[in-house]
């Protein structure tokens, strides 16, 4: 275990043998980080805090916060870090509340970048790319794979669908399908990211369903009903469309239009 001489570990954190600690960090008592992780200087680790493995956490982070919420009554909730994830300068991710499931949590393999805020409840997928000063407020939900542009900030309750893409300063207010570019305050769907799918694998059959679903939800005139509908059916043989009907399930603000 590399500790600097000036960090200070309360009693109680459970530091796996070859974490590397910096000058002046803070690691409060219900703190657990795994093999691998580097805390950079000035970090600040508090509340019941678990941090997976090989994580690389930069200066000035404060992880573990209580929630901004005055609903918050000390109650032992908690924010759960993956394993693999960078997170860079100045972030902020806050622990869960009581009034929904407790936790924040952050998957595998995440690249968020200097000043993004994570509020409590957020539910953070893999594979994710957060830019600079992306913002999250409470009880958000991202799926794999989602990039945010720099300055983007999402309205608490809205669920983002994996792969899908914000432009720079976007301002997201309702909830944003799989695959969908989204750009604007408000933020307006503006195609598929079709250059990420080519990038992540998939196939050309695989982007022209996902275009036509597209296109079911914004092209063809039809009512959100019905385009679930077209979409659904058209799901059958193809798994791509699959993240599309899960989405339907547990959106619940209302996709961007």
């Amino acid at each position: 275990m590399a500790i600097h001489p000036t960090a200070i570990i309360a009693d109680g954190a459970q530091i796996a043998p070859d974490v590397e600690i910096g000058a002046y960090s803070i690691i409060g008592a219900n703190v657990s980080i795994d093999s691998g992780t580097w805390v950079g200087p000035h970090v600040v680790i508090e509340g019941h805090t678990s941090i997976g493995k090989n994580n690389r956490i930069f200066q000035f982070c404060s992880l573990g916060a209580m929630p901004q919420d005055k609903k918050y009554a000390g109650e032992p909730t908690r924010l759960v870090i993956g394993d693999n994830n960078t997170v860079r300068e100045f972030c902020t991710f806050n622990i869960g509340t009581a009034q929904d499931g407790g936790v924040t949590s952050i998957g595998n393999d995440n690249w968020i970048m200097a000043y993004v805020h994570l509020a409590h409840d957020c539910q953070v997928g893999n594979h994710t790319i957060f830019a600079n000063n992306a913002t999250l407020a409470g009880h958000v939900h991202v799926g794999d794979w989602v990039i945010l542009g720099g300055f983007t900030s999402v309205h608490q309750f809205c669920h983002i669908g994996a792969h899908a893409m914000t432009a720079f300063s976007s301002a997201v207010a309702q909830d944003v399908p799989p695959y969908v570019m989204a750009h604007g305050n408000r933020a307006v769907p503006s195609g598929i990211n079709a250059e990420g799918l080519k990038r992540r694998g998939f196939s050309p059959e695989q982007i022209r369903n996902i275009r036509n679903a597209y296109k079911s939800l914004y092209r063809k005139g039809l009512s959100f009903d019905d385009a679930k509908a077209e979409i659904t059916a058209a799901a059958a043989g193809n798994a791509e469309l699959d993240l599309f009907v899960q989405f339907f399930e547990t959106a619940n603000r209302g996709i961007i239009r």
